[in-house]
């Protein structure tokens, strides 16, 4: 029997309607943000990857999707969003949009070749936010206050974001050399991994999962400590709006994310879930002026963040919060087969007036189709029998009070905008 590929996963029922309706918050919320959605190829040229993740990072390094395709061009399924949003920001010559600050989301299937594990897989989705254009830091605590807001408009508690800052370049610059003197005499002690990254960018030592518990990764110099006057406003600036925006924060030097071009602010939100551990951490992201300038536009400062959608699954799971709960307006029993025509164009109607219908396509007896009803949560129930077809006149009945109405067909359409509550399609 043919089976999914590794690392990957099938949508369909209770987790589909419930990532439908997590997509329609979000569409909502970007609205209310007035931020423009943008949509970029899976697959991108390598070298797009490798200029903007950054040659040390584990994704670029051991974790892409590379082929060639039929013309010998180096390609890559992507594995974030980020670089393909710039590439398509440079192409289309968005810096010149009068309409400044670009706030762009998206939402799409990402790939990385890893292990798979809880909350994670090889094929995974991700949402996102990128913006262009400005240095302000209020865009960062806006950036900042998207993924709490969701979280909390989903029901998650205790959100927690933690936030630092990596700095300019000149103060990351004074760091790293911080770093490698720190480090020298420890070399021996670290993994193989971080042993590279020693020589190439000595900050991602400090994201290692391996040698986190070493003594010398706890007493490591802190960024904050190197920041230069600039730099420490902006961090200052970011703090102070998002205690405007009430949002709770805590300073946490070791947070450095594991992508090469961030600068200044990076944050990641996490929430309270039991069991969680690590992966409590449900989403992250910050600042990067110089990304775009490095993919070959010019100078623009740049921030954002991304979630995935399966560790927010799976923490809805776990908090026993349920979406996107399969329910219609109305379900149309025909009573005979006669009444099969008549109950489609009934149907067709209706659902061009907005409301969710269903029929009877199984030929169950009446008993059944009442179970069939109570299965899709219809809010009522419309018999159509012979009587009922040839003088318009219908018995609807509400599925859970149980009360039934006579109602003629050119008083339907009203009868139904009145009893059924309004619904949240957005």
């Amino acid at each position: 029997m043919l089976q999914k590929p590794k690392g990957t996963y099938d949508v369909y029922g209770e987790k589909g309607r419930q990532i439908l309706a997590i997509e329609n918050i979000l569409r909502s919320m970007m609205e209310k943000y007035n931020y423009e959605y943008v949509r970029t190829p899976i697959f991108e040229s390598s070298e797009l990857f490798h200029r903007g993740v950054g040659e040390t990072t584990d994704i670029v390094a051991k974790e892409t999707y590379d082929f060639k395709d039929r013309g010998d061009r180096n390609m890559t399924l992507r594995p974030e969003g980020t670089a393909g949003i710039v590439r398509s920001f440079i192409e289309n010559k968005l810096y010149g949009d009068p309409n400044q600050p670009i706030k762009t989301w998206y939402i799409g299937p990402m790939y990385r070749y890893e292990r798979p594990q809880s909350g994670r897989f090889r094929e995974f989705y991700q949402f996102g936010v990128e913006v262009f254009g400005s240095e302000n830091p209020y865009i960062d605590a806006e950036v900042i206050s998207i993924p709490v807001n969701f979280y909390k408009l989903l029901g998650l508690k205790g959100i927690k974001v933690k936030i630092n800052s990596l700095g300019d370049a000149e103060s990351r610059n004074a760091y790293r050399e911080a770093l490698l003197k720190h480090f020298e005499p420890y070399l021996d002690t670290l993994c193989d991994d971080c042993k590279v990254r020693y020589h190439k960018n000595p900050l991602r030592i400090l994201d290692c999962k391996v040698d986190n518990g070493l003594e010398c990764m706890k007493n490591a110099p802190r960024m904050l400590d190197y920041l230069n006057d600039e730099s420490k406003q902006h961090f200052e600036q970011v703090k102070h709006y998002l205690d405007i925006l009430e949002i709770p924060y805590e300073v946490n030097p070791n947070i450095v994310r594991g992508l090469d071009y961030y600068t200044h602010t990076v944050f990641e939100v996490e929430a309270d879930i039991e069991g969680f551990g690590s992966q409590n951490v449900l989403c992250g992201g910050g600042r990067y002026n110089h990304l775009i300038e490095q993919i070959g536009g010019p100078s623009t400062p740049s921030v954002g963040f991304a979630l995935g959608m399966e560790r927010l699954l799976n923490a809805l799971e776990s908090e026993a919060i349920h979406l996107g709960e399969q329910n219609i307006d109305l379900y149309i029993i025909p009573v005979q087969e006669e009444q099969i025509d008549y109950a489609v164009s009934l149907a067709q109607q209706l659902r061009m007036n907005g409301f969710s219908v269903d029929i009877d396509y199984m030929k169950r007896n009446i008993k059944g189709n009442f179970k069939q009803a109570d299965r899709l949560h219809a809010s009522y129930v419309l018999i159509l029998g012979e009587e009922e077809v040839e003088k318009e006149v219908f018995t609807i009945k509400n599925n859970q009070s149980k009360e039934e109405y006579k109602v003629e067909m050119d008083e339907l359409i009203h009868f139904l905008d009145h009893h059924i509550e309004e619904k949240f399609y957005e």
